[in-house]
């Protein structure tokens, strides 16, 4: 990436370096809405978890130190027809019975952090569980494993466009890549920018690994 430019163009994926804030209103509604926002738990610190490798070589920063504001969470979900919120219970959203449920293989092993994380969704289907190793990278202290946000999007029926406006790493693009899926990225920390762009580029060289469609759209009941 050139330092003059804030936008890049990878195969089907449009992925901004800046604040949600300022390049939310500029954009047009999607599909979905598929992220994982900030919990405020001080994630971005060095040696937050300990459990994690080499989680030593991350800088120090701020930006788990709180949650973004309520307004910006509404925005966001109200960005997309349908809306994927991981760490949803840390945040003041209306209430849902579609929770997707992760759990780590860790859980009931003595694990120091959740045996679950939680995902907030605007739909109205029966609660979901789906085991998942913790962890399938190491480029972000809060990265997400590929198959979880697979699965996440597929919970979402067929949306033709995601959006992810706490891109961290990228693993919301990869995934929306391989499952060709057009794919609309946020991410302000200029470093992880450059790694999800890197990511992304080269899920597109692989090719895609689904069609969809294959995949029918199951009906949907939005709550906000």
């Amino acid at each position: 990436m050139s330092g003059a430019a804030n936008v890049r163009v990878i195969g089907d994926a449009t992925l901004y370096l800046g604040d949600c804030r300022d390049i939310l209103p500029t954009l047009p509604r999607v599909d979905a809405v598929v992220t994982d926002p900030p919990y405020g738990i001080g994630a971005a610190k060095v040696n937050a978890h300990s459990s994690i490798r080499d989680n030593s070589k991350w800088d120090a920063q701020t930006w788990d130190d709180s949650t973004p504001p309520h307004n910006l969470m509404m925005a966001i979900i109200c960005a997309g027809k349908s809306a994927f919120v991981w760490g949803g219970n840390y945040f003041a959203l209306p209430p849902s019975s579609g929770w997707l449920v992760w759990r780590k293989p860790e859980a009931e092993t003595g694990f120091s952090l959740a045996d679950v994380e939680l995902c907030w969704s605007s739909m109205n289907f029966a609660a979901r569980c789906k085991t998942l190793p913790r962890r399938d990278g190491n480029e972000h202290p809060t990265q997400k494993p590929l198959a979880l946000m697979k699965w996440c999007i597929e919970q979402a029926g067929a949306p033709h466009t995601i959006l992810d406006p706490f891109m961290g790493s990228g693993t919301t693009g990869v995934a929306a890549a391989q499952m060709g899926r057009k794919f609309i990225g946020i991410e302000r920390e200029p470093k992880y920018f450059d790694i999800a762009c890197e990511r992304i580029e080269r899920a597109y060289a692989q090719g895609t690994l689904f069609n969809p469609a294959e995949q029918a759209k199951p009906e949907q009941v939005a709550l906000i």
